[in-house]
């Protein structure tokens, strides 16, 4: 394969938590820029971090024939317009989760990259950890019986004054944590929703602060979910099936040394996996879906999941069941 170029637009919190490390450390990219719009950001990230280039804008990483592709981790309401102007300068994209603000903005974002002929991938980053490969491969083998239940909880108290409490540029609980429990049960059933039941609690300014809501799938299988931005930290992913249960402790950011509980009446068992960086997995996926021509599975192109997280969205807006 060859060596995919990355420039990253934006200094954003989850560049310095995993994505620079995941884009170095792959062994199948190298990061040879950063931008942002204040060009001293992008100049002391670029010191702190060894990259190459600092570029004062995110339209002069555009221009330079020496990138291959882009990170875009910018909000949500700038998915679409950047998503759209590196298509078009050719760039393959991975783009930060939730893929748009909307299923019409991600039907237009993955129609121009498909005309251009580049590559789309939303960062579902937890989808290429070890930890999820091996849930995945026990529910395949038939280990777990037959698959009932996909459980997620996930929440944090939001500072005052985020910008994901604004309606505006796609604030909200469900856009920035529901959106990954749509994705596990997505995953892990293989299948879209033919059914959902949404209900939330909206914040003044108009953002879902809190949502629960279940997803009936193909088969008799269910996933119960929710999300908050106003209950303390929670993370877990629970796979139910009629003979064993799977418990992913921490969720979609698993610790340093991540463990998988098997739960068998009334035992458990704990595999224990090396420590793995999940942002590294995901890069490497990427470059060798680019280098295939296709996304490879399990990566996502993100509009299936915007249909869904569209459908929740609508439901707890409009306070129930539409």
């Amino acid at each position: 394969m060859t060596e995919l170029r990355f420039a990253i637009l934006g200094c954003a919190r989850i560049c310095r938590r995993g994505m620079i490390a995941g884009i170095t450390q792959s062994g199948l990219t190298r990061l040879v820029g950063i931008a942002s719009t204040q060009p001293a950001k992008a100049a002391a990230w670029a010191e702190e971090f060894a990259i190459p280039k600092a570029y004062g804008s995110y339209d002069e990483v555009l221009q330079d024939p020496e990138v291959d592709a882009v990170y875009i981790p910018l909000p949500n309401e700038l998915h679409r317009p950047w998503t759209i102007k590196a298509a078009e300068a050719g760039k393959h994209v991975l783009c930060e989760k939730p893929l748009a603000l909307d299923v019409a903005e991600a039907e237009e974002m993955i129609a121009v990259c498909r005309r251009r002929g580049v590559l789309l991938m939303e960062a579902f980053m937890w989808r290429h950890h070890p930890r999820v490969v091996h849930a995945s491969r026990m529910l395949a083998d038939g280990l777990l019986g037959e698959l009932k239940l996909v459980k997620m909880d996930f929440s944090f108290h939001i500072a005052a004054g985020d910008w994901r409490l604004d309606p505006q540029r796609g604030g909200g609980a469900l856009f920035d944590l529901g959106c990954y429990g749509i994705n596990a049960a997505r995953l892990f059933t293989g299948a879209e929703p033919i059914e959902i039941h949404a209900r939330g609690q909206l914040d003044p300014t108009g953002v879902d602060m809190t949502a629960a809501f279940q997803l009936r799938f193909p088969g008799g299988v269910s996933a119960l979910l929710d999300c908050s931005f106003e209950c303390p930290y929670r993370n877990r992913i629970e796979i139910v099936g009629t003979q064993l249960a799977l418990e992913l402790p921490e969720g979609v950011l698993p610790p340093a040394a991540p463990s998988l509980i098997v739960h068998k009446g009334g035992s458990s068992e704990t595999i224990e996996f090396p420590s793995s960086n999940q942002y590294t997995e995901q890069v490497r996926h990427f470059a060798a879906s680019v280098a295939a021509g296709r996304l490879l599975p399990p990566a996502d192109d993100g509009l299936a999941n915007m249909r869904v997280l569209q459908a929740v969205k609508e439901q707890v807006w409009q306070g129930g069941r539409s």
